[in-house]
């Protein structure tokens, strides 16, 4: 505009878009997540594991190396504002999953960490792909992995989904199952009928792993066409049929009718984690010998979780055994795994309504205000409440006590403290907007029923 004029040009109005695949939830969806990351870190802490928390970006050169298809998922750094467009800008992209930040962290802190080294991560990830439901651009995991230098006990191996267990026979998912394989179980019975010839171990696994999605008829003929016998493919297709929450998948392999050193070794370390799983999280850990994860990857112990009713969400935990998470040419460092895709479960719990929180506000009881004038009186109880771990706030106006009910009410809050509100003694009272009983109360002595301290998370019915 011209600069003597006296009119502004009104500033034009844009309209606000999400960008999809970054989710924003709600507060009381917040709270939703809050609390599942709460049961998360206390129960890795309770199992012994050291947090850490690594850096957002790593060299692509590094997170390329990943896969044929990481570089369609790598978002890369640069820096815009600085208007530079170098070489150099290109240098950095944020991880997609934790496995390369921490096969780095190892390397540099090898000579300062304890091992078998105990840590887990929460923090948040970046993939480039399309977004679908349960399925995001940016999202939250929680890993725990033991690591070792040259050699890993196998029993960490049936530790993995007993503490996967505790989280979520803690947290109101609903019905679980941890599915577990050992990928010497297959790796053995191919080698034993002869499909690492005809048709390649990992290729087969491959195809079979597609099991669920098209079924055995057509998993039977990519097999043929992939140089497999009729018999081969057969065999291929009863073991990944097997499936128990006991010991007997042992007896059903062996039924198969070959041996081979290797398949040995595999159904004697599944044994032992399904037989942990039995004592400690029975009906809940299962030996599904379909599961293969990570084919060029996990060298033993794999596991999936799912959701009874909601098997097609597919797997929203999942990790396995890794002979090699990193080596610096001399020491190499086998570990085994496990992932929570937090985003993923909580993405679909909550966009179904399957979960909710009590209240949208951490807040438990809400300080009335007679008049304006009477603030600093309803400060100093909101304070003294405080002090003693109870979560408050104060009314925005000195509206009428109904309206302060409803603002309650409208945010979950159960509480509503009325300073001068006992008539009787002309000191304080405090009322469950819920029952309608109200009491008399002091700040310094009142103590808020547990249940109601925090907001509690329940699955819907």
């Amino acid at each position: 505009m011209n600069a003597g004029s006296d009119t502004a040009k009104p500033a034009r109005q844009e309209k606000v878009l999400p960008i999809s695949g970054f989710p924003e939830y709600l507060p009381a969806e917040r709270i939703v997540e809050q609390r599942f990351l709460d049961v998360i870190r206390d129960t890795f802490e309770l199992h012994g594991f050291s947090s850490i928390e690594t850096r957002s970006i790593e060299p692509i050169d590094r997170l390329s190396a990943q896969g044929e298809d990481a570089d369609k998922e790598i978002y890369a750094v640069s820096r815009l504002a600085a208007g530079d467009s170098g070489d150099n800008d290109t240098r950095w992209g944020l991880h997609f999953d934790m496995t390369v930040p921490f096969a780095r962290y190892v390397l540099e802190n090898a000579g300062k960490l304890d091992f078998p080294f105990r840590r887990y991560q929460i923090q948040k990830a970046w993939r480039g792909e399309r977004p679908q439901e349960g399925r995001y651009r940016e999202f939250t995991q929680a890993d725990i992995d033991v690591v070792d230098v040259g050699e890993l006990s196998a029993h960490f191996e049936a530790e993995m989904p007993l503490v996967v267990a505790d989280v979520f026979s803690r947290f109101p998912v609903g019905d679980f199952v941890i599915q577990v394989n050992n990928r010497k179980i297959p790796d053995g019975v191919y080698r034993a009928i002869g499909l690492d010839v005809s048709v390649g171990v990992i290729e087969t696994l491959r195809i079979v792993d597609k099991l669920d999605k098209i079924g055995p008829d057509k998993v039977r003929v990519m097999l043929l066409e992939a140089g497999a016998t009729g018999a081969q493919a057969s065999t291929a297709l009863s073991l990944a049929e097997i499936r128990t929450t006991d010991l007997s998948f042992v007896e059903q392999v062996r039924a198969l009718g070959v041996s081979h050193p290797v398949l040995d070794e595999g159904l004697d370390s599944l044994a032992d984690v399904i037989r942990a799983g039995m004592e400690h999280a029975p009906g809940r850990i299962v030996a599904d010998l379909r599961i293969a994860r990570g084919l060029d990857y996990y060298t033993g112990t794999v596991y999936e979780t799912q959701l009874l009713g909601h098997e097609s969400w597919g797997s929203f935990c999942s990790g396995g055994r890794y002979d090699a998470l990193a080596s610096d040419g001399r020491t190499t460092y086998p570990g085994v795994g496990i992932s929570i895709g937090v985003s993923r479960i909580l993405g679909l719990l909550i966009g179904k309504g399957l979960v909710t929180a009590s209240r949208s506000t951490p807040a438990a009881v809400l300080i009335a205000l007679n008049a304006d004038e009477d603030r600093p009186r309803s400060t100093t109880v909101a304070a003294t409440l405080r002090r003693r771990g109870i979560p408050c706030e104060i009314a925005p106006t000195a509206a009428k006590f109904g309206k302060q009910i409803r603002y309650a009410a409208r945010r979950g809050i159960p509480y509503v403290w009325f300073p001068g509100g006992d008539h009787e003694t002309g000191g304080d009272a405090v009322k469950d907007i819920r029952s309608g009983d109200q009491t008399a109360a002091e700040a310094m002595t009142w103590t808020c029923p547990a249940d109601d301290l925090r907001p509690a998370v329940t699955r819907a019915p």
